[in-house]
């Protein structure tokens, strides 16, 4: 007899696992039911089935193209049952979502497939999501962000391992607190370190109880497995191999097989698909550039007295990889089915830089590329905070419109949020947009470049960029983002990552900004496990372009350069930007957090800054986080956002304490000082 738990209908379009119908006739992918154990393309050897202890009448919904084992089409989320081997990618799979299983839109349109089926595995950064239906996250003991370290307890009910090496890994588990009333919400579980690029990823979940106090029990199709149930199945019976590794990696670490309400297993995404795209316009980018600096134009010189700064603006033009003329809603120029973009003539981008007076020809400031807010445009190069640290350290400041995620994409990111299945579009331009980052810190080196311009020099001729000096500085978004030009460059090696976090689809229901696009997401998709979906599918495109890619890559270098060091300056109780993605952040680029981080009573965590190494003196030498405290509530300890008190997110730009720190850290031989006398670092609120 199906328990309850099995007959809960299906949020996803495409049926549940486990239901009444009769199997589908369509033949399954005889890809499917194996797993990988990445980076080898080798299938794992599993453990020798038992003779079956019994047998079950089972039948289940689209086993061709719906993870079965779940309630819903897509769930769990993300797992190899999705995917198809495929020897000739880096994890030896394919991603293999069928456009039928995916959510639909109001005008029923699915989500095309056809971009995301060229990853070899699933986000870094990948949270998993199951239904499990009236479940009780505290009587079940699910491990809340505030309390980390439970995650790894022998008793935690939620266990997930890096299979690839046998770790057990740190995560989160959370109900989605924006289900709505009466509706099921689904259940993430979310890595508190990003998981290597490559590996297999296992995840078990058992001994829940649903809010009547009563044991939940699995789906049929997941019993058959646990309790060794003899299927007629073909398809789940050609999975059995699979599923029985799965419990011989979840036993190895002490988990009872008849404790699991489910697991299931995934592999993550390889570097060389991940950064590939990125990579490749990168190299074919500068190889054909050569020794010479890119080629601009300075458009205007502003002479701003009351400032007392000059303002340039002008043009310059990069290879452009995407189709048409690169304008938004073009993708990546993929030519005969090619999975890596070919150039498709020049872009012209647009450049703003800012030039102090305590910048001079005795003292020449070094070049800094500033990353501008979420949807911005370059006239934030000369806001507030830029022009605070160039007005008190001689920094010549540059910065260029983030292309994808810029004020010119704003139309593009809701026709996304309409459709899904347009949304590579928006990551396709984003790496594009990298790109251009990436060249004008060329044109910043370069003694050809911005240096050799009379715009860059002083009245009697005389340099006034140091062209030996290059580092980035961004906020907010260009926080989020700067990893990826910073990971990638040749140019520089050290950024400052203001107010940041990593992993979009970890973000954007914590953050105040997307308030706004939750009105547009809404209509299109008004399934809260449909949105859950789409958005944890379009972080897989939005990675490769994301700082959720890269992060990992600052200890472990990617081609063509060398190590990476980062400072990231976070806001207690961030509205905007989710301190618990920046601590994801931190942990997965290897850093180190100023301690004491918080006032006492100020953390709510049992381990405030749990997993990440207290820098213990200074100077520091290495990647650093630290937190600002200008007084406001600290957030909510679920995925919305903060609501109570002022949002203390521009206070740190502006915050002596910070540019300070940013000055030690932004030189050749720079390191993280203490400006905070030994302590938390207070700071007073803005206005």
């Amino acid at each position: 007899m199906m328990s309850a738990f099995a007959m809960f209908a299906g949020a996803c379009s495409g049926g549940g696992g486990t239901s009444a119908e009769a199997p589908s006739t369509s033949s399954p992918p005889t890809t499917a039911a194996a797993t990988t154990a990445a980076p080898t393309t080798t299938e794992p050897t599993p453990t020798t089935t038992s003779k079956f202890a019994g047998t079950i009448e089972l039948s289940v919904a689209n086993p061709d193209r719906c993870e079965f084992i779940g309630e819903s089409c897509m769930l769990p989320f993300p797992s190899d049952y999705l995917t198809v081997p495929d020897a000739s990618t880096g994890t030896g799979r394919r991603v293999n979502f069928s456009p039928d299983s995916m959510p639909a839109n109001a005008d029923g349109n699915h989500v095309d497939t056809s971009r995301y089926n060229l990853n070899d595995g699933f986000s870094p950064g990948a949270a998993g999501l199951v239904l499990i239906p009236d479940v009780d996250a505290e009587a079940s003991g699910l491990v809340p962000v505030t309390d980390i370290g439970a995650s790894l307890d022998p008793s935690s009910p939620t266990v997930v391992i890096d299979a690839t090496t046998g770790e057990l890994w740190p995560h989160w588990a959370e109900l989605d607190a924006n289900a709505h009333p009466g509706e099921q919400p689904g259940l993430f579980i979310r890595p508190a370190k990003n998981y290597p690029d490559g590996h297999r990823i296992v995840i078990g979940i058992r001994n829940l109880v649903d809010k009547s106090g009563n044991i939940i029990e699995p789906t049929d199709a997941f019993r058959a497995y646990r309790d060794r149930l003899e299927t007629t199945v073909p398809e789940v019976e050609a999975r059995r191999p699979a599923m029985d590794q799965i419990f011989a990696d979840l036993e190895a670490q002490g988990v009872a097989r008849d404790s699991l309400v489910i697991a299931w297993d995934f592999t993550v995404i390889s570097t060389e698909n991940l950064t590939g795209p990125l990579l490749a316009m990168r190299d074919d980018a500068f190889d054909l550039l050569g020794d010479a600096a890119p080629k601009f134009t300075v458009d205007t010189v502003t002479r701003e007295d009351d400032r007392n700064r000059t303002v340039i603006e002008g043009t310059y033009e990069v290879p452009l990889y995407l189709t048409g003329d690169g304008s938004p809603g073009e993708g990546l120029n993929l030519v005969d089915g090619a999975e890596l973009p070919s150039r498709n003539g020049t872009f012209t981008s647009s450049y703003r830089c800012q030039i102090t007076d305590t910048t001079t020809p005795d003292n020449p400031g070094a070049g800094v590329i500033y990353g501008h807010g979420l949807l911005g445009e370059i006239g934030q190069v000369t806001s507030a905070g830029p022009s605070l640290l160039a007005d008190n350290y001689g920094y010549v400041i540059c910065g260029t419109e983030l292309i994808g995620m810029g004020g010119s994409d704003v139309g593009n990111a809701i026709k996304s949020l309409q459709d899904f299945g347009h949304f590579y579009t928006l990551a396709d331009r984003l790496l594009q947009g990298h790109l251009n980052t990436l060249y004008l810190g060329r044109l910043m080196k370069h003694p050809d470049g911005f240096a050799a311009d009379p715009a860059f020099r002083s009245a009697d001729g005389q340099q006034l960029l140091n062209t030996d000096e290059l580092y980035y500085y961004g906020i907010s978004q260009g926080g989020i983002m700067g990893p990826v030009t910073t990971a990638v460059s040749f140019d520089w090696d050290r950024g400052v990552f203001g107010v940041p976090g990593v992993n979009y689809s970890t973000l954007l229901n914590r953050s105040v900004d997307f308030n706004t696009y939750q009105k547009i997401l809404d209509p299109s998709y008004p399934d809260k496990l449909d949105q859950a979906i789409v958005l944890l599918v379009a972080q897989m495109l939005w990675d490769r372009g994301e700082g959720n890619g890269y992060v990992n890559h600052f200890t472990d270098p990617l081609p063509g350069v060398g190590e990476k060091i980062g400072l990231l300056q976070l806001a207690l109780g961030d509205h905007q930007v989710a301190n618990a993605a920046a601590d994801v952040m931190a942990r997965s680029m290897g850093a180190s957090v100023h301690w004491p981080a918080f006032a006492d009573g100020r953390s709510e965590d049992v381990e405030p800054a749990w997993g990440i190494p207290h820098i213990e003196s200074y100077p520091f030498h290495g990647s650093a986080t630290v937190m600002f405290d200008s007084g406001s509530p600290m957030p909510p300890p679920v995925n919305l956002p903060p609501a109570e008190g002022s949002d203390p997110h521009e206070d740190v730009r502006r915050a002596a304490a910070a540019y300070d720190q940013i000055a030690a850290f932004l030189r050749p031989d720079g390191a993280v000082i203490d400006t905070c006398d030994g302590g938390p670092c207070i700071i007073s609120p803005r206005g």
